[in-house]
């Protein structure tokens, strides 16, 4: 797996950054930028930093295009159609378009709760998803993934020259992730009144019902008063009864692996106590007493590999290798600013025959290729502050810290998938994925949007398979995330100057995200080629049949 792993963290790194359907990134605070950077410089090779420093450098100057922000490698605002289209009105799909997706995500709601332990430089990580979907073919899905994760991390931190007295400093970190998990997936759609708008509201009410048997029946083995026995087969009788008259379909149980490594950096200013006569230490120093402060700018770079092993459902004997670089950054202490740009490569397998390839040592043949890219910006009210204080007589610290907030943002997705149906196809994708043949190790990825547009010279033989068979789409949607977050820390500490260099003895954060998305705007895709070989963006009625439900 590290020979693909490899070059698509490559290519993603490596993609020059296209603006999409006017969404503007929001500006971030510009010393974040600055962390970032020496992170890049701390923890990785020089060739990747490039690109990466790049990256991090587009998203944080978006505001004025990105200008100045390394060489690049071309690159459009993602104004333009690709294959036309113009400012007018969107034309209509063709009728029995074969390059139409038969259905688009309508609305999300999403909680997941994240609970992080650190002892020493040993970081240990839980985390349990639900997502509630809305599909514009009438159906709901309903997915539950729970994930635990181990790995290691480190951090360095630093005063700010020049801002001592506003108790400015800036925090770099490093830690790297390796996780399993599991989840299922419940399928709404018994309701079939030929309507997908009726549909679509009966199957979300039964969502919805068997959403609230599930937490109860969880909750049963919880509650006082509650034991194995008779009260606790009252209890999850009580639950079963508020289950929907038509049972879900269960599919997939999936077994997930993930490794996952993270880059990440902040500043924060606060005000830091110490205690002067008749408080001093054996060096006639005032004793250091601890600090407050509210966090002004985060960023943090991940990259992620999660293999998904489908048990049962529709994918069932199928493996999925998920390849994501993103790029996140956040600032401000009571408004506060983020931006986030993700590219995503997933390529799936028939487990059985993948697997005795790898024991063959032969090339794999994969059976479909998904290329997803997606910005958000967004703004709101929120806080992030922390106090911390010193044990007298010894560098070790106590910190607790929390916050809160509220994120409206816009986001614009886009995507890219072809079926393998042949080998030569086949070939061609686990070529790139490796950086064989005519593929160059970290040779670009092409985007949705690059691959709608009429071929020249320059078009690579990937982007012109997503050019000739790719079913492309674009969506955008209007966010809103709620978040918490508390954590308390442990730690020991040596001070050089403006440099203090520690770990944590003991540490565990919680953060809790509830977020809701739904569609708007103007859903497209683009059909086949037309004259000149341009694929035009046009109206996606699959789409557009239906609408969410608030």
């Amino acid at each position: 797996m590290s020979g693909p792993e490899e070059c698509i963290q490559r290519s993603l790194r490596r993609r020059h950054d296209q603006g999409q359907g006017g969404v503007e990134y929001v500006a971030m605070i510009g010393v974040v930028a600055a962390v970032i950077g020496a992170i890049v410089a701390l923890t990785v090779p020089t060739d990747t930093a490039v690109g990466l420093q790049d990256a991090v450098c587009r998203i944080v100057n978006a505001g004025d295009g990105g200008e100045g922000c390394g060489s690049g490698d071309g690159g459009g605002d993602g104004d333009d159609d690709g294959g036309g289209g113009g400012d007018g009105e969107i034309p209509e799909a063709p009728p029995g378009d074969p390059f139409q997706p038969a259905k688009c995500l309508l609305a999300q709601d999403q909680t997941k709760t994240t609970v992080v332990v650190q002892i020493l430089f040993i970081k240990i990580s839980g985390s349990e998803q639900i997502k509630l979907q809305q599909w514009s073919d009438g159906t709901v899905t309903m997915e539950r993934v729970g994930e635990s994760g181990l790995g290691a991390t480190a951090s360095i931190s630093a005063g700010i020259p020049g801002l001592k007295d506003w108790g400015g400093s800036a925090s770099l970190s490093g830690s790297y992730m390796k996780g399993s998990g599991s989840g299922g997936q419940w399928l709404f759609n018994g309701n079939k009144t030929g309507d997908p708008q009726k549909d679509l509201e009966l199957n979300l009410n039964d969502a919805k019902k068997f959403a609230a048997y599930l937490k109860q029946n969880d909750s049963c083995r919880y509650q006082s008063g509650y034991n194995p026995g008779a009260n606790m087969g009252a209890c999850q009788s009580d639950a079963a009864s508020k289950k929907p008259d038509l049972d879900p379909e269960l599919a997939p149980d999936v077994d997930i692996t993930k490794t996952s490594t993270e880059v990440s950096g902040g500043v924060s200013f606060g005000k830091s106590f110490k205690k002067g006569k008749g408080g001093k230490d054996k060096d006639g120093k005032p004793t250091d007493l601890g600090n407050i402060s509210g966090e002004f700018g985060t960023g943090t770079m991940t990259e992620d590999v999660v293999v998904m092993r489908a048990n049962t459902g529709p994918d069932a004997g199928k493996i999925t290798f998920v390849y994501t670089f993103s790029v996140d950054a956040k600032g401000g202490e009571i408004a506060q600013g983020k931006a986030t740009r993700m590219q995503q490569v997933a390529v799936t397998y028939d487990a059985k025959t993948f697997d005795q390839e790898e024991k063959d040592g032969k090339e794999h043949r994969p059976e479909k290729l998904v290329i997803t890219t997606s910005q958000e910006n967004g703004e709101g009210a929120g806080v992030q502050v922390g106090a911390g204080a010193n044990v007298p007589g010894t560098p070790v610290t106590i910190d607790v810290g929390g916050g809160g907030g509220t994120i409206n943002s816009k986001i614009h997705t886009e995507s890219a998938e072809v079926v393998l149906d042949n080998d030569g196809d086949s070939k061609l994708v686990e070529d790139w994925l490796r950086g064989r043949g005519d593929f160059p190790a970290g040779d670009a990825l092409p985007s949705p949007s690059d691959a709608a547009e009429a071929p020249d010279s320059d078009t690579g033989p990937l982007e012109r398979l997503l050019h000739d068979k790719g079913k492309l789409s674009r969506l955008d949607y209007n966010a809103n995330t709620d978040w918490w977050n508390a954590s308390l820390g442990i730690g020991f500490g040596i001070s050089a100057g403006q440099i203090t260099a520690g770990f944590k003895l003991f540490g565990i954060d919680i953060t809790h995200e509830e977020k809701n998305q739904t569609i708007t705007g103007d859903p497209t895709y683009a059909t086949g080629p037309k004259n000149g070989g341009a694929r035009p963006w046009v109206e996606w009625k699959n789409c557009t049949q239906t609408k969410p439900i608030p």
